[in-house]
Order: structure tokens, then C-alpha cells, then sequence
């Protein structure tokens, strides 16, 4: 008779080794939170919304690391909205020893997965084989699987035109079976007043209706980080001035306005027009940039990588500063979503191959360069997420620095033009504002991108000189706006 044994031969994953990562507070949280919704019928979607620089692909991966281990979800599938954030995954995963793939055309049916713990797709891919993965997924055995939607403000929903939000809804499709869908965004809110993918909204009363709202499970605001010490605060400059309209060579057609303190709309965006020319007469953009390069080489004496991002207008616009920068006898790097070779680029200048980087709207979301710590502001685009996107890309750390800094952190800088808008914006970059869906009779009352409400000019004047700079700083800002 053989001895007896307690292998009752229940197969075993193999050992994986324990992360060596400590949770901050807050993905303490959303790993208990997204433990209680697994406990709870209903409760699929789970939204997140935390500034850049928290750690959001760290605290979903920690979440899914964690709950696998107890046996309440087996595999991931992540959805992000660029192929250029996909390394940025792939590496976090290495970190916690998870496998994470690219999904290909033509995977088995029965196991996407295989023997991978996650999956990777792009929202473009999944939209163009979403007749090819909706049976792998929907027939998908082998236990529960968690979706992660990466920047989830671009799922898109709209009933009356699903082709328009086509991300959105194959999102929708794909993920119908999955257990939890967990939406991450530092922006949680949309330019067309749509609702959006892994979104909880409620009704709230706003004066004499009720409206819709978007209401994050957890929100992580940028000024708790900052007191943390997990990112950066943010200090500005905004370069005033005086912009000329007409033609000089007729004086008496010539009308001068100063650019922080008009309040006219039409003439608030011709003043930003002009203030961002590098040849206007006013010389704004001029004098903002070489502030922004004489900043640098402050910030270098105690963080020798540091560089800078210039947020330009267009290509032609951006060819005339990289040309500014260079004669200064600065390193640059162009990238464009007509440059092929523009992901090489970005990983150059985080690399430290180049002092500035200069952008048209290449390094808004998902950008990470830790050495970023100078943002030049030079482009007309003033919606509210727009800015907050560009200026929070020199907001993060690195352990390295980390290490090196007391809390709270050496602040990086913000150059801009004095807008009112932007001026406004700047105040209120570290809360985080709701997302109210209005009613569609309302939209145009909207504002773009400001959550669905009008952003409003400042109702007093500054008394701030024209051609000053105007200083703003801290994690809560003081108020510029002087009482005559």
C-alpha cells in the first residue's frame, strides 16, 4: 500500500516573487474598493480619477496584482488610447512581475490570453477587430478578468451616433463580460458633453433642474499629491504685454489692447493670436521663451538633467522655435503626428538627449519625462483640460529625485502668455472639477472642455504693468485678482 500524501494534485500557478512596491495611500484604497465591488452584484464600473503623476498604471496593476493572489480575478486586459503609452505598461507590469502582451490578430479563441496574466490593445485596434475578438472574449473561460481603460474620458458614448464614438462602444462590447471595468483618467471630463466609458453618473440639482454628473469612485486631487510629495508643485509666469491691432504704416488704424486685462472675447483670442508670434511687435513669445531658457539653466544648477517643453501653435510655428532655441546653442527635438520618427524622438528626450522638446499636441496625456521641469506655453488652444494636460507633464518624480528632495518637492515652472483664461485656469489646476452633463438645449451655454460649464474672464482688472510678468505659485494659489 503506497503512503499516504496530502497532494490531492490540485494544479498551481507557479510562484510569482512579492512586489517589492509599497502602495501609497490611495492605491490602498482602490485595491479595498475594487475588493468590495468584486463582493457586490452591479457594481462593474469603477472610475479613478488622479492627476498625472499619481500613479494610476502602477495602482490598477497593484490592484489586479493583489486580487489575484487572493483568487478573485484570474486575468487583465488593458486599453489604452496610443501605442506609445503601451511600453509605459508593459514596463510597470515587469516591475510587478506580471506578463503583459499585445494582443494579435489571430490569437486562439478558446484563450486569448494563453499564458500571459494581461493583454494589450489600443482603442483603434480593438474598434478596427472588434468582430474577431468579441468571441474570444465573450466565450472566454477560465475565471474572472478585469478591463482597464487607460485616459477613459476618450470612450466616448453617444445612442444617436455610435460611428462617432465607435472607441466607446466597442469598448462597451468587448468588455461585457469582464467582472470589473476600472477607467483611469487624470481629466475626467469631455469637449462634447458626452458621458463616457466605466462612468457612474448621478443626478444632481443644479438651480432649477436636474442634471447628470459624472462621480469618480475615487478621486485623487494634484494638490494632496503635492503635499505628499509625489509630484511637483507648479509655479508660473505669465509674460503681459501690450498687443497692437491695425496697420502701422496708418496710425489712426492702429488699436492697442493689453493682453491680461481684456475682457472682450473676439478680442481676447486676436490678443493670443498675436502675443504667440515670435515677430509681433509686442514681443511677448520673444521674451516669455528666453525667460523660460534663463529658468532652466536655474533649475540645472541643482537637477543637471533637467529640460524643457515648448507646446506649440503649428509645424511652421514650431520649426521657428526649434530654430530660436538652437541659435542659443540649445539641443532640440521636433515631434509631430506627421513625423513618423516622433516616438523616437520622445524617448530621446527622456533619455536626455536633448534640452527642449517642442510639441503640437504630441505630449499632452501619458507623457512621462520625469526630468521635465520648464513647460512653455505658446499655442491659441485655451480649453481647460488642454492646458492642465500640458502643464502637468513637469509635475512628476522619479525615485532617483525623490530621494535627493525634501517635501515638499523643488517646483517646476509654467511660461505663458498673460490670457485671462489661461491666467484662471492657472488657479484652479490642482482641483479637480465635475463633470456635469447638460441637457442638449444647454449645450452651446457650455463651455469647451471646462466640464460643461462656462469658463468666466476675471471681473475685475489686474493692475499689473503691461510687459510684466505676473507670478503665481503653490499648490493652492493666491488670488491675482486685485480690488481697485
Amino acid at each position: 500500500m503506497p503512503p499516504l500524501s496530502f497532494d490531492l494534485h490540485v494544479p498551481r500557478q507557479p510562484a510569482r516573487p512579492l512586489p517589492l512596491l509599497k502602495p501609497r495611500h490611495w492605491q490602498t484604497q482602490l485595491i479595498q474598493l475594487l475588493q468590495r465591488r468584486l463582493q457586490r452584484p452591479g457594481g462593474q464600473d469603477v472610475l479613478i480619477n488622479a492627476g498625472p503623476g499619481a500613479g494610476k498604471t502602477l495602482g490598477a496593476l497593484l490592484s489586479f496584482e493583489r486580487l489575484q493572489r487572493q483568487g478573485q480575478l484570474r486575468r487583465f486586459l488593458v486599453f489604452c488610447h496610443r501605442s506609445s503609452i503601451a511600453s509605459q505598461w508593459r514596463q510597470a507590469a515587469e516591475r510587478l512581475h506580471l506578463q503583459l502582451r499585445e494582443w494579435q490578430p489571430g490569437e486562439p479563441a478558446h484563450d486569448p490570453w494563453g499564458e500571459a496574466d494581461g493583454l494589450l490593445l489600443t482603442y483603434q485596434g480593438a474598434g478596427r477587430n472588434l468582430q474577431a475578438l468579441l468571441p474570444q472574449l465573450q466565450g472566454c473561460p477560465g475565471g474572472a478578468w478585469l478591463a482597464i481603460a487607460d485616459e477613459v474620458h476618450h470612450l466616448g458614448l453617444d445612442p444617436e451616433e455610435p460611428e462617432a464614438t465607435a472607441w466607446g462602444h466597442a469598448f462597451s462590447r468587448l468588455t461585457a463580460g469582464a467582472r470589473l471595468r476600472l477607467g483611469l483618467t487624470g481629466t475626467p471630463f469631455r469637449a462634447d458633453n458626452l458621458a463616457f466609458c466605466a462612468a457612474r453618473r448621478i443626478q444632481v440639482h443644479d438651480g432649477d433642474a436636474w442634471v447628470e454628473q459624472i462621480a469618480p469612485d475615487l478621486s485623487i486631487e494634484p494638490r494632496d499629491l503635492i503635499v505628499a510629495g509625489d509630484v511637483r508643485p507648479l509655479e508660473f509666469r505669465f509674460q503681459d504685454g501690450w498687443v497692437d491691432h491695425g496697420r502701422h504704416d496708418q496710425p489712426g488704424d492702429t488699436e492697442r489692447s493689453p493682453l491680461s486685462e481684456e475682457q472682450r472675447e473676439s478680442w481676447r483670442a486676436r490678443n493670443l493670436r498675436r502675443a504667440i508670434r515670435l515677430g509681433d511687435s509686442s514681443s511677448i513669445a520673444l521674451r516669455l521663451l528666453l525667460n523660460a531658457r534663463q529658468r532652466l539653466e536655474v533649475v540645472r544648477r541643482q537637477h543637471p538633467e533637467a529640460g524643457g517643453l515648448v507646446v506649440a501653435r503649428d509645424i511652421a510655428h514650431a520649426r521657428r522655435l526649434c530654430g530660436l532655441l538652437e541659435e542659443q546653442g540649445d539641443r532640440v527635438l521636433l515631434v509631430h503626428s506627421q513625423d513618423s520618427a516622433a516616438s523616437e524622438h520622445m524617448q530621446a528626450f527622456k533619455a536626455g538627449q536633448a534640452d527642449w522638446l517642442v510639441s503640437i499636441d504630441m505630449c499632452a496625456e501619458g507623457f512621462d519625462a520625469p526630468r521635465l521641469r520648464v513647460v512653455a506655453y505658446l499655442t491659441t488652444v485655451v480649453t481647460r483640460t488642454r492646458f492642465v494636460q500640458a502643464i502637468t507633464r513637469a509635475v512628476r518624480m522619479d525615485a532617483q529625485r525623490a530621494a535627493q528632495e525634501a517635501v515638499p518637492r523643488h517646483p517646476s515652472y509654467v511660461f505663458a502668455p498673460a490670457d485671462p483664461l489661461l491666467l484662471q485656469y492657472a488657479r484652479t489646476w490642482s482641483l479637480s472639477e465635475p463633470y456635469v452633463l447638460r441637457p442638449k438645449a444647454t449645450e452651446a451655454e457650455a463651455a469647451p472642455g471646462a466640464g460643461g460649464r462656462a469658463p468666466s474672464l476675471p471681473l475685475q482688472a489686474m493692475e499689473d504693468g503691461a510687459g510684466a510678468v505676473i507670478r503665481m505659485r503653490g499648490p493652492e494659489l493666491p488670488n491675482f485678482v486685485l480690488q481697485r
